[in-house]
């Protein structure tokens, strides 16, 4: 029976081909998304490794060191405080088994590029102290050209940044920390791996009184490195360190704690992308076992008189079973061998993509672990046999007395009554459980949405025999009335077998339902962040810092003095609890605001009390706040802001949704008091044209040209939303093609097949006057009735999951609001009919050229 299967794996090259296409693909993404995670993680871990490489014990001040609470941030100066200053570091430096004491200062600097745009990614934009040694280098930072930075006007700059800022040695670097401009002369230019300034971040470097000047205070540090003599126990040395330590002030963390702490890190960041990709791998092996299920019950279908020979020679049940089992192993071990060497292309293909995207993986080898080749071969090889369980079970069913029937008989057609009672009612507790998400507000109902989706969609595909009769007959109406006899035909022949046909357009109609859900979802969403970004706000430029460092206040007095400007309102804000402890109660977020022009830059209106009424250092709330915490004009609160005394607010307004205002306003007299520093979060500016790009120019000039600053308009405000959302859509895309790609090949296969099986029916259609057109047609168009089918049920599907689950999304904001996108429905429609014809092209071609008497005579 072991030879029997592998000759017919053998014999039916042609025929299996496009079912281990379908394994292939999948083994590939599932290999492809392992080889990836793991060489992308090695390669980070062994950067971070090789920058702790002489870090024994690493002391951080409390409010930096892992797992410490956080501080109150920078003091009003807008530097940091910290307990790490040159007294402890030679105190640190003294104790027994200790080598040397390197003292960092880290902070961040966004340069100016061409055209005054910011380098790098915001909260990647390192800087740091240059510590020379006793040759004058830091070994840390390899000099590629010129020195290190030794005095206050001097910068040295990473490679890449200095690639990206496009200058080089003796040119004037301009850059910012926290707002004001600084100049500084190039002197030097250093290699770096370290991840953050790779993946697209900068590096600047400033000799260590300057590093202090801007983020510290003199003779204070972020961080002291520790090295251990040779023979020095870590151990001993971290609590030797932690000893003479300021208590709650400071901690000291061993190197290879440190080490475990970023190694777990790095483990986390790898494993959402991760786990996403497996997503997709999964969703294109679900696919593809329609495929494999579908070819292996034509397969068997095909052989039943081999199969009941087998059976009269005295093969039992169990050996025909094992026999298609082990055909379907084989099929698939070849096809994920084949699938795991494309799937190191795929991890090649991703990486090089992301990078250059700006994700800067670090350089190191590919990584394949012994237990990566085990899944995915196993995967491919479980999923196949798994597929072909069911046809070898119909296969061993075959009695022996079959051998001596007729071939040409048709098969008996298996009732679908408990198919459909099954489909019926898992589809139904599918639907009622997104009826019943359909109701919830909270983003708590995801884990109940996606088991409503799963349920729904799975009884969709088991009544897919029982749907394709009436929509397959509605399409044949069409075909017949415009193409006449070959429509009818082709309307005839998709309806013979509706398992066959649901299993073929099921592949497809899973693909849709996710790429339509996901699109109808987006596509709402974007409406609904417009209308939430255009609700309420009438100025014409947003003014605020890449970074959110904050602008100064008095920034808004040199913006208000450019002309064409009309108004400025300043928000700056900090959150407060309500009730009797310092954390419970209500929470709100309340900005301070000027009162006298908050009016002319939003769309204000009340629906309690007035903004005239705020006088005298009281607040408004939003309707939403009020709402959640059952407050009205009128009422007195007691609030804390960050957990100090008690403060007494008054209501004096409520006012409807307003993004720019968010919960709660008032004047800033109001707000600065609970404020560290104060600076503002945003400027809204008016315009008295609705601006211009002159105008954006004079207001940058104005506020000194830094690179931190960022001035947008309603639509640059209107486009970055825009742009999340599009990348996450056009990832989805990318993601679930391969399902359809794969469902493309289903169609290819089956109707390969189904032409095969058809061999002597085709020859009595041109025996009684059908041309190879006719042929051609009717092949054709019982492919695009497929596709079109399996393309409304995911159609459909897709836009009844994303309205029942779209109230999860709009717990996000309240506007939004489901909106079919008409346009992309089309083209999904359009991409079905496209699919169909060109999946019909070589079944088609192969129909018409069968010589009509070898086909008449063929068994």
């Amino acid at each position: 029976m072991l030879r029997t299967a592998l000759r017919n794996v053998l014999a039916h090259k042609a025929r299996l081909m496009m079912t281990a296409l379908a394994v292939l693909l999948g083994v590939a993404f599932v290999a492809g998304t392992l080889i990836f995670s793991d060489t992308v993680g090695e390669a980070v871990k062994n950067a971070s490794a090789k920058n702790l490489k002489d870090v024994a014990v690493s002391v951080q001040a409390a409010d930096t060191a892992p797992g410490a609470p956080s501080s109150a941030g920078p003091g009003k100066d807008g530097k940091r405080a910290t307990a790490l200053d040159d007294k402890l570091a030679d105190k640190i430096r003294a104790l027994p088994g200790v080598a040397a004491v390197r003292s960092n200062v880290t902070g961040e600097a966004t340069l100016a590029g061409p055209d005054d745009q910011p380098v790098g990614n915001g909260w990647q934009n390192r800087a740091v102290n240059y510590q020379p040694g006793k040759d004058g280098k830091d070994s840390r930072y390899p000099l590629l050209q010129g020195r290190g930075p030794k005095n206050a006007g001097e910068i040295a700059l990473a490679e890449s940044t200095a690639e990206a800022a496009k200058v080089s040695l003796g040119d004037t670097v301009r850059f910012a920390t926290d707002g004001p401009v600084l100049k500084k002369k190039l002197v030097g230019i250093v290699a770096s791996d370290d991840p953050q300034v790779t993946a697209g971040g900068s590096l600047a470097l400033f000799d260590t009184a300057t590093a202090q000047q801007l983020y510290l205070h003199p003779g204070q540090f972020d961080e002291l490195i520790v090295t251990a003599a040779p023979g020095a126990d870590e151990r001993a040395l971290t609590a030797k360190v932690s000893a003479v330590l300021p208590k709650d002030r400071a901690m000291a963390t061993s190197g290879s704690r440190l080490a475990a702490q970023q190694s777990e890190m790095i483990a986390q960041q790898n494993s959402a992308l991760s786990q996403t990709l497996l997503t997709f791998a999964g969703i294109a092996l679900f696919v593809g076992v329609f495929i494999i299920a579908n070819t292996f019950t034509m397969l068997i279908s095909q052989r039943s008189r081999e199969i009941a020979l087998l059976r009269a020679v005295g093969a039992a049940r169990r050996q025909v079973v094992r026999s298609v089992l082990a055909e379907a192993a084989l099929l698939g071990l070849i096809s994920s061998v084949v699938g795991f060497a494309l799937g190191l292309g795929i991890a090649q293909g991703l990486r090089a993509v992301l990078d250059a995207n700006g994700a800067g993986f670090p350089d190191g080898p590919v990584v394949i672990r012994p237990v990566t080749v085990l899944a995915a071969l196993g995967v491919g090889v479980v999923v196949t046999v798994l597929a072909a369980w069911l046809p070898s079970r119909k296969a061993a069913k075959i009695a022996p007395v079959e051998a001596l029937s007729n071939v040409e008989a048709p098969p008996a057609q298996r009732s679908l009554l408990l198919r459909n009672i099954l489909g019926a009612l898992v589809t139904g507790l599918g639907v009622a459980v997104m009826l019943w998400v359909s109701t919830q507000h909270t983003s708590d109902g995801l884990p109940a949405a996606m088991l409503g989706s799963a349920l729904t969609l799975i009884g969709v595909i088991i009544l897919a025999p029982l749907l394709s009769r009436p929509l397959v007959s509605l399409a044949g109406l069409v075909t017949t009335r415009l193409f006449g006899i070959g429509g009818k035909l082709a309307k005839e022949n998709a309806l013979r077998n509706p398992r066959r046909t649901a299993a073929t357009a099921s592949a497809l109609m899973i693909g849709l339902t996710l790429i339509t859900g996901m699109t109808v979802v987006g596509h709402s969403a974007q409406i609904g962040m417009d209308k939430m970004g255009a609700q309420g706000l009438t100025a014409d430029y947003q003014v605020k810092t890449s970074t959110y460092v904050g602008l100064d206040p008095q920034l808004s007095k040199k913006v208000a003095k450019v002309p064409g400007v009309t108004a400025t309102a300043p928000l700056r804000g900090t959150g407060f609890t309500t009730g009797s402890g310092p954390s419970d109660g209500g929470f709100a977020y309340l900005r301070g605001t000027d009162l006298a022009q908050i009016g002319k830059v939003t769309r204000l209106s009340f629906t309690q009390g007035s903004l005239d009424a705020l006088r005298g250092g009281k607040i408004a709330v939003s309707q939403k706040a009020a709402k959640e915490n059952h407050w009205r004009a009128g009422d007195t609160l007691d609030a804390r802001f960050d957990g100090k005394k008690k403060t007494r607010l008054t209501v004096a307004a409520v006012y409807k949704e307003n993004e720019a205002l968010g919960d709660a306003f008032a004047d800033v007299s109001v707000v600065d008091p609970h404020l560290t520093q104060i600076k503002n979060d945003e400027l809204l500016v008016k315009t008295a044209d609705g601006g211009s790009p002159a105008l954006v120019k004079d207001i940058r000039h104005a506020l000194g040209d830094s690179p931190l600053l960022k001035v947008q308009s309603r639509e640059d405000l209107r486009k970055e939303s825009a742009s999340q959302i599009d990348t996450l859509v056009n990832m989805v895309y990318g993601m679930l093609g391969m399902a359809v790609v794969i469902a493309v090949v289903g169609v290819v296969n089956t109707l390969a097949m189904s032409v095969f099986e058809r061999t002597r029916e085709l020859g009595m259609l041109r025996a009684i006057g059908l041309a190879r057109s006719g042929i051609k047609q009717m092949v054709r168009l019982e492919s695009v009735v497929i596709s079109l089918f399996g393309a409304v049920l995911g159609i459909g599907l897709g836009v009844f999951l994303a309205w029942a689950g779209g109230s999860l999304v709009g717990s996000s904001f309240p506007t939004y609001e489901m909106v079919l996108p008409w346009g992309r429905i089309g083209l999904f429609l359009l991409i079905a009919l496209v699919v169909g014809v060109l999946a019909a092209l070589w079944p088609a071609r192969r129909a018409a050229r069968l010589n009509m008497l070898e086909a008449i005579g063929a068994e």
